[in-house]
């Protein structure tokens, strides 16, 4: 998996070249397995299944509230703001999985996190429609359950 991630960000084709890229690939999980730092547990592939799903709602999720927020921006005449803070339940059972959660409600145009504890997420909302869909729970069941720190 190394060696074809290098092969598509290099994009090299030469004899050489690829000869080089399986020595430095073999030479890192030499390495790496050596050193003790590879994980001797299994991967979860379907957690990289849940990943790709997950970063293609959070793409759209973040064009939809930039197109939300540029039209607000752009409005002639009165603008619809209704700033407003609100507290949604952290209900990811790891704390990876909370912080993504927490992250992505960032990450997405109008709100921010200002707070993450055990047991809530405090969150500024620039709109009452971003509130709303905060409060319907939509991008926390989105967030994958099972990520956890190795």
């Amino acid at each position: 998996l190394i060696f074809l991630f290098w092969f598509m960000l290099s994009g090299h084709t030469g004899t050489l070249l690829i000869a080089l890229g399986m020595l430095s690939t073999l030479l890192s999980v030499y390495l790496a397995k050596r050193m003790n730092i590879i994980d001797h547990e299994s991967y979860p592939f379907d957690l990289t299944v849940r990943l790709l799903r997950y970063f293609l709602y959070l793409g759209k999720e973040i064009l939809i509230s930039n197109v939300d927020v540029i039209k607000r921006i752009l409005t002639l005449g009165p603008v619809d703001i209704s700033p407003q803070v609100l507290t949604l339940p952290a209900v990811k059972k790891t704390d990876l999985s909370q912080m993504i959660y927490a992250n992505s409600i960032t990450l997405t145009p109008g709100t921010v996190t200002l707070e993450l504890s055990n047991d809530k997420i405090i969150v500024h909302a620039l709109s009452k429609k971003g509130a709303a869909d905060l409060q319907t729970g939509e991008m926390a069941r989105a967030v994958p359950d099972n990520v956890e720190m190795s």
